[in-house]
């Protein structure tokens, strides 16, 4: 495990080499950026918020540097952003829970609920269609709403990536939690691009000034 990324944003392994230890703030803007999803099924259209932070790890270089963090139930990457600093976070408990791994991590990295993104699928939106919003309600979202309920807050900028809808509203529960075609599979390289593009300019933008509307 190669510990550069973790040193750059000021924090150091601990002993068990599993943990982060919070070192005191150094300069620049911390965020943290999550992923809503299942673990153990990171194909699914309901984890394709994990899928984009792989794309954001693998964009950033941390790839490979992904530590389970047992506080708060998770999977943590950390990178460097011009002057900020990202966490990037994997939930390790189920979507209907992912809330307290979130909640969790940005109480330990000392970030309010402004400084936390969320990445998740949004039927409502086509196959392929993102959209980034500061806060409001979780749309029917359970992933979202354990974030809201967890962090005690709405504000969180969200990235909805959207799955598409199902023909009959009796099927939702099995497309979500069901594989990608292999013609929406196609789709993928690029949604996953354009998702981590537009996070990075939003962060970016953030970071340097007053928060933008998206």
């Amino acid at each position: 495990m190669a510990w550069s990324g973790l040193l750059l944003t000021g924090l150091r392994p601990s002993r068990a080499m599993s943990r982060c230890v919070l070192e005191p703030p150094s300069a620049g803007k911390r965020w943290l950026v999550a992923g809503l999803g299942n673990p153990g099924l990171p194909s699914t259209r309901h984890s394709v918020g994990m899928a984009v932070l792989g794309q954001l790890a693998r964009r950033l270089g941390v790839a490979e540097s992904w530590v389970r963090d047992p506080r708060c139930a998770a999977d943590l990457a950390l990178a460097p952003l011009g002057d900020a600093h990202l966490v990037l976070l994997r939930p390790r408990r189920l979507m209907n829970a992912n809330g307290r791994s979130v909640a969790r991590a940005a109480e330990l990295f000392g970030l309010t609920a402004e400084e936390v993104y969320l990445v998740h699928d949004e039927l409502d939106k086509p196959l392929g269609k993102l959209a980034l919003k500061l806060g409001g309600s979780a749309r029917g979202h359970n992933g979202v709403r354990s974030c809201i309920s967890c962090l005690n807050s709405s504000a969180m900028p969200r990235l909805r990536v959207g799955i598409g809808r199902p023909t009959h509203r009796s099927t939702v529960e099995a497309y979500v939690l069901g594989c990608f075609s292999p013609e929406e599979q196609e789709l993928l390289p690029s949604l996953l691009d354009g998702a981590t593009d537009l996070l990075l300019a939003h962060i970016r933008a953030r970071s340097q000034g007053p928060s933008p509307s998206p």
